[in-house]
């Protein structure tokens, strides 16, 4: 969810009743069984530039999130959703003279099938910008004889996954629900040549039908959603930032 065009679409969305994007605070997940630890700690690379690091193993995770807040307790806000793979984080530019708190969590999850999107040629035109669309906030489409499952079960991951061309970057999801108890629902995209998924969307809980205005980059791409929920968290690192160098800010 990063770079110009994403945060114009995300205002433009938010206008129209949009909510459940990512980087928002969140509420703590209620805990669940430990099942492997990762040790999280933070420097200062800059008095107002923090790197973290981290090592563990998370077996069956989808990723981990990145979060952050200025207070011990929260409330918390995620920075990223990163890959397993994936073991250190920048955060650049940071309030001077002031505590940070981070964390990590897991997160798991059944994703579905993925389907392949070819969007016309055009930009996101301010005529485009001026619309409602009314189909893109996020909503329960209720269906009746749905199985469901425990969100990090197999039987839990979402089918009939199907993408409506709305124009030249607009895109709406449908998919079917099977998870109980999950925490919300990851939109992941993956654009042509890229060699991973990532998270483009954070859903509430038995959300089935979202809009996404795309980037320039997702002219064609593949997309897929899974339920999350969170594993045990990780130890908080804290730092506090010095003051402002000169020439920056």
């Amino acid at each position: 969810m990063s770079g110009s065009v994403r945060a114009l679409a995300a205002a433009v969305l938010a206008v129209a009743g949009l909510s459940g994007i990512s980087g928002c605070a969140s509420q703590d997940a209620p805990r669940e069984p430990r099942t492997t630890g990762t040790v999280l700690t933070v420097t200062r690379v800059s008095p107002v530039d923090a790197k973290l690091s981290w090592r563990g193993t998370a077996p069956g995770a989808a990723g981990r999130i990145v979060e952050f807040a200025t207070e011990p307790k929260g409330p918390w806000t995620i920075l990223t959703y990163a890959p397993l793979g994936q073991t250190t984080y920048r955060h650049p530019d940071l309030i001077p003279e002031t505590h940070f708190y981070y964390r990590l969590r897991p997160y798991y999850g059944p994703a579905s099938r993925p389907v392949d999107v070819t969007l016309p040629k055009g930009s996101f035109t301010k005529a485009e910008q001026r619309e409602e669309h009314d189909w893109a906030p996020p909503r329960t489409i209720r269906r009746a004889g749905v199985r469901t499952s425990p969100a990090r079960r197999p039987a839990a991951t979402p089918t009939d996954l199907r993408a409506k061309i709305m124009h030249a970057n607009g895109i709406r999801f449908t998919w079917t629900d099977h998870a109980e108890g999950e925490r919300g629902y990851l939109l992941e995209d993956r654009p042509r040549g890229g060699d991973s998924f990532r998270p483009v969307a954070v859903l509430d809980p038995d959300i089935n039908s979202f809009g996404l205005i795309t980037l320039p980059n997702e002219k064609r791409a593949s997309y897929r959603v899974r339920p999350v929920t969170y594993g045990e968290r990780s130890n908080i690192a804290r730092l506090t930032t010095g003051e402002r160098p000169a020439g920056r800010g």
